[in-house]
């Protein structure tokens, strides 16, 4: 079966070699489900990725998204109110159109740095962290593993076959780009409308 996707989401495809192995890379606001042995890697500041991962079919799946499914997340945006659960809802049906079954998904959860502090919209990280877990316990899909808020980035390797994961955190890197690439993408959340049906954890 051949994996599909929203394809204004390309995430980006490329051989590992230190895992040596098939990897995909995605930004925020992709997703990325497979039914290959495949590695699945994403930098998270203030944002949070779910990984999922169904172990009787070996099929897992990845999002990253910055704005928590709140309406108060940021006022007077209209995709404030709905992001993180676009998120989610994309990658779940992505999961069930390969085969997944929901009642035998798993996730693990990571990210929700406290990287956006002195913006002044602030408190990002720690929404999208609470967003998650309460999206994923009215599910009723468990975390079985987590890291999240603290005030360091995060990159986060998924094998999405077995449902490991890796979590190197980035305390020792210059942050200006991932701070600004956050911003800015949330700025572009702002002003358009979503359309559209080493740590071991």
């Amino acid at each position: 079966m051949n994996d599909s996707r929203d394809q204004r989401l390309p995430p980006g495809q490329y051989y590992d070699p230190a895992f040596a192995c098939e990897a995909a890379k995605i930004l925020p606001g992709e997703y990325f489900a497979t039914r290959r042995d495949m590695l699945i890697v994403t930098v998270l500041g203030s944002c949070v990725s779910a990984c999922l991962h169904d172990s009787h079919q070996g099929i897992g799946g990845m999002n990253h998204f910055l704005l928590p499914g709140t309406p108060d997340s940021l006022p007077g945006s209209d995709a404030s109110a709905r992001y993180g659960v676009h998120a989610m809802e994309l990658l779940l049906n992505q999961m069930m159109k390969l085969g997944a079954q929901k009642n035998r998904l798993v996730a693990k959860v990571f990210g929700g740095g406290n990287m956006l502090q002195k913006d002044p919209r602030g408190g990002v990280g720690t929404r999208n962290a609470e967003f998650v877990l309460s999206f994923l316990a009215t599910e009723n899909i468990p975390v079985v593993g987590q890291d999240l808020l603290a005030d360091f980035p995060r990159k986060v390797y998924f094998f999405s076959a077995t449902g490991r994961v890796l979590i190197k955190r980035l305390r020792r890197i210059n942050n200006d780009t991932l701070l600004q690439r956050e911003r800015d993408y949330i700025e572009r959340l702002q002003h358009s409308r979503i359309s559209g049906d080493v740590d071991l954890f």
